[in-house]
């Protein structure tokens, strides 16, 4: 979508209004979708027969309280190094946060690629690293091929706490969900370019919801609305893509092998949503030398969320933010309770710095 030419857009704007004839629900699932969806004003655009839902699409948020807990309990350990990714440092556990043990002098660092924790196990022979990986189909191919040169190199000094997370088990919780009665998703760009087509058959032949792939600008999240408006109006739900320039629809083979070479499917437990069936990634046998719950005799504690904190709700598409007594007083992104106020892509600090006044991006 492009401030320079918006009249790029009106034709799209014009095709959705024409089919939304009759209410619809649209759900994205994808973080960069949310942030996109917001920073353009994209619902304020459209006509007020479509609704859309922010679902469980950023990885930081999904991963629940007890896991932090874990993470945090590992940090405390004698001659440890935590790595993870940037806004995990942030989300809160019960008591404490990465960051705050950072600041008490842990040593906890951030890395933007798993493949960094190698060259820290390297560096620091005598001391365990232990990589905090979280994330969708989009990270997991990263992790999967650490583990697999670890094991190469034999380091001994170098484990995963592994919280790594599928998008289709989700997807299928989300659409049997009678509060949300979801009409079609908006599927997330990045996950489609490692699993490609075939891995959402099931949205459209088993529960009959319109789907389609989409890229994350302006512009193309509208093309996806209007497709998903075109299947819903016609009664002919599929899998489409308006995203063809990244995904393929046999989506990336070598990502989905080294996957299946390294993880299992098992049991997750999303925040906010609960346990999904083989929702999560575990490692094989073969590399549990790797797996840091293993290694360490971990277990993951069940934790209630922070009282008042309704980041649960906020991620399954069942409240806006707005909702949430806590949302912009006792939670803010400088403030933040929970991780849907922590992460880049939280619905909550999408919706705390762009949806709360203001025009749309292209109208400025």
């Amino acid at each position: 979508m492009s401030k320079k030419d918006p009249s790029r857009i009106e034709p799209i704007l014009k095709a959705i209004s024409k089919l939304a004839r009759r209410p619809v629900v649209l759900m994205e699932v994808c973080g960069t979708h949310t942030v996109s969806i917001f920073r353009h004003g994209i619902r304020s655009l459209l006509p007020s027969s479509i609704k859309l839902l922010s679902g469980p699409g950023c990885p930081v948020c999904v991963t629940a309280q007890g896991d932090i807990d874990a993470a945090l309990s590992l940090s405390r350990m004698k001659d440890t190094i935590i790595a993870t990714y940037g806004d995990m440092l942030r989300v809160p556990g019960t008591s404490t946060s990465l960051m705050e043990e950072r600041s008490a002098g842990r040593d906890i660092r951030i890395v933007t690629s798993s493949s960094q924790c190698l060259d820290i196990a390297r560096q620091n022979p005598g001391r365990e690293v232990i990589f905090f990986a979280v994330g969708f189909e989009t990270t997991a191919p990263a992790t999967a091929s650490m583990i697999v040169e670890a094991a190469d190199l034999a380091l001994d000094n170098l484990s995963v706490i592994n919280f790594h997370k599928r998008t289709p088990p989700v997807l299928d919780t989300l659409a049997r969900e009678p509060d949300l009665q979801i009409d079609g998703f908006i599927l997330p760009g990045h996950v489609s370019v490692i699993l490609g087509h075939g891995p959402y058959s099931f949205l459209a032949h088993k529960y009959g919801k319109a789907s389609c792939i989409a890229g994350f600008e302006g512009e193309d999240i509208l093309l996806a609305i209007a497709d998903l408006c075109l299947q819903i109006e016609g009664n002919q739900p599929r899998i489409s893509s308006v995203y063809p320039r990244a995904v393929r629809p046999e989506g990336n083979a070598t990502a989905l092998e080294l996957m299946e070479k390294v993880f299992r499917p098992g049991d997750a437990i999303w925040r906010g949503i609960g346990s999904i069936p083989d929702s999560g990634l575990v490692l094989r046998d073969k590399y549990s030398l790797f797996d840091a719950a293993v290694k360490w005799e971990l277990k993951i504690p069940e934790v209630a969320p922070p009282e008042g904190c309704r980041c649960g709700e906020v991620l399954s598409g069942k409240i806006e933010p707005l909702d949430c007594p806590l949302f912009g007083t006792a939670c803010t992104p400088l403030k933040p309770v929970g991780p849907c106020m922590v992460s880049s892509e939280g619905t909550c600090a999408a919706y705390f710095r762009f949806a709360r006044g203001g025009k749309p991006e292209w109208k400025k």
